[in-house]
């Protein structure tokens, strides 16, 4: 199993797939880390050798990947709600971002909400 910036990578699947994988990259840059080391993007993660492995790796330690990225994604979320921007009060009251509509939607960062019945009216006497 090849590892790479601390990621376990899948034996079965491609190498293009398989790089995305680690946080930061996605497939454009996968295939521009490929395309550098001169591996064909169809290759298997297990058919790889040490050098090409080794390769991959020296190109991927010169990029920020893994807790760099995920550190700086934290920091830009926190700037944004210390300068208090309507997407920082958005983040912090835990609501959508970009626009979506909240009537309906947008469970995945409401949360699913109970709903509480309303009191039942007495039977009125006549």
């Amino acid at each position: 199993m090849a590892r790479i910036a601390g990621v376990d990578l899948p034996r079965t699947k491609h190498a293009v797939i398989a790089l995305t994988y680690i946080y930061g990259i996605g497939r454009s840059t996968a295939r521009n880390i490929l395309d550098q080391v001169g591996i064909p993007h169809d290759k298997k993660i297990e058919d790889l050798n040490d050098d090409e492995v080794s390769a991959i790796r020296t190109i991927i330690q010169g990029m920020r990947v893994e807790g760099a990225v995920r550190s700086e994604m934290q920091m830009n979320i926190k700037r944004l709600m210390d300068i208090g921007c309507y997407r920082g009060l958005r983040h912090r009251r835990g609501l959508p971002v970009r626009g979506q509509r909240t009537k309906t939607n947008s469970r995945t960062r409401k949360g699913r909400r109970r709903t509480v019945a309303g009191k039942k009216k007495a039977p009125s006497k006549k």
